[in-house]
């Protein structure tokens, strides 16, 4: 399994958290994996085998071998069927509004095809990005791809901006009404704003973000219980955790550690 990031240049890095890249030969088996939801949008391209995705009714289907997908606010599950060969963009949490040409809300859990999104142009990114033979080419088309569509895009909204800067940096216990207050909007405003730009909610935002720092700490062996996991992450109690890890990932901590560390703890944008 050979698994890399990539920072983007300068004009990129606002919308852009990453580029990343999964290489994982036939041979080398991998099964049914959980993917946790991580605030940021993704923009996929499968050069190697289709991933199957299963769906909540417990059916699959092949996800496209190019695609976009929205914010995730319930586990995903995937199956490879072969070699894996992955090229991803990861944008910030904010960071695909300018280029999108839907509302980011109709994205949520699905896998949009780029032509779907964006015609002709999704087309042929998709076969110039399938056709390249190294990561720093698939870089450079997508850079580019991403540069245009900026120019006659709309920029992202300030307070969102400014708001998830907050969430970003808060301690593990944030209060909406304290953001509310600081950027003299109401409640309901700013939730409009955030379904706009983001697609979740502040307070999702920020429920996500925060098993995510709870993931990390999981993945990196960097606790002494459960217990003090979730106390450490600024959950209320035990009970609390539990309850917010099982509703983003299908299991609770205990399961979860113990069966799907191998390939989620590639998925959960800690980069």
């Amino acid at each position: 399994m050979d698994y890399r990031t990539y920072t983007p240049d300068d004009t990129l890095f606002p919308f852009v958290k990453c580029f990343w890249t999964l290489e994982i030969p036939k041979e080398e088996e991998l099964k049914r994996q959980t993917i946790v939801p991580d605030g940021c949008v993704e923009m996929i391209f499968h050069y190697g085998d289709a991933y199957k995705q299963y769906l909540s009714n417990g059916q699959s289907l092949l996800q496209p071998k190019c695609f976009v997908i929205g914010q995730l606010t319930q586990p995903l599950e995937i199956e490879p069927t072969g070699a894996t060969g992955i090229f991803s963009v990861r944008f910030h949490p904010e960071g695909f509004m300018p280029f999108s040409t839907t509302p980011i809300k109709q994205l949520e859990n699905n896998a949009v095809p780029l032509d779907q999104l964006f015609g002709a142009q999704g087309l042929e990114l998709e076969k110039t990005v399938l056709k390249s033979q190294t990561t720093e080419d698939r870089i450079f088309q997508v850079a580019q791809f991403l540069s245009k569509q900026l120019q006659s895009s709309a920029t992202i909204d300030r307070i969102v901006k400014q708001t998830v800067c907050v969430i970003l940096s808060a301690d593990d216990r944030l209060s909406i009404n304290t953001l509310t207050k600081e950027h003299q909007i109401n409640h309901r405003s700013l939730e409009r704003k955030f379904a706009a730009n983001i697609g979740l909610s502040p307070k999702l935002l920020h429920k996500t973000l925060r098993l995510q720092t709870s993931l990390k700490r999981l993945f990196d062996g960097n606790f002494t219980s459960l217990t003090a996991l979730a106390y450490d992450g600024g959950y209320y109690d035990q009970a609390h955790f539990i309850r917010d890890f099982k509703e983003f990932t299908g299991f609770t901590p205990k399961e979860f550690y113990g069966k799907h560390l191998a390939m989620s703890s590639l998925f959960y944008g800690s980069e």
